[in-house]
């Protein structure tokens, strides 16, 4: 039985493709006796007519991926991609510790705890690079006794 005609004037009504459109099994003698537009849109409203569900992605994987992202996993060096350069410059590196440590350097001065002398001579050792992070220059200003009583 061929139902050609009436799967293409259905596709038209419900906006869709012909592959798109599904025939009720038990209902195909009706279906081939419709010709007009008319017809088709009856059997549509008595549902032996309809258009099939619009197939997506699924999301799923995705969101099981983001989750285990946000948990911190797949992060390790397999998933590294550039040179550890090109991942961070070594320009953000150096601005990542030097800001703090000139932060603390402030803050010790302000609340007179180095002298301006002391600041001066540690903020040129920051500079040189001389200190890892604001830790180390704490232990450094601790074993030199810098400090002010």
């Amino acid at each position: 039985m061929n139902l050609r005609a009436q799967r293409k004037m259905a596709a038209k009504i419900l906006k869709v493709g012909e592959n798109k459109v599904w025939i009720d099994p038990e209902n195909i003698d009706n279906v081939s006796m419709a010709i007009r537009k008319e017809d088709i849109r009856a059997l549509i409203k008595s549902k032996a007519i309809r258009s099939k569900e619009v197939v997506g992605t699924s999301r799923g994987r995705t969101r099981s991926l983001a989750k285990k992202k946000r948990k911190g996993q797949r992060r390790g060096e397999g998933k590294l991609r550039g040179k550890k350069y090109s991942r961070i410059s070594r320009k953000e590196l150096w601005m990542k510790k030097i800001r703090p440590i000139r932060k603390l350097l402030r803050g010790l001065r302000a609340r007179k705890s180095i002298t301006p002398t002391v600041h001066r001579k540690l903020y040129m050792m920051a500079k040189g690079g001389a200190f890892r992070n604001t830790a180390h220059v704490k232990t450094y200003i601790k074993e030199q006794k810098l400090a002010r009583r």
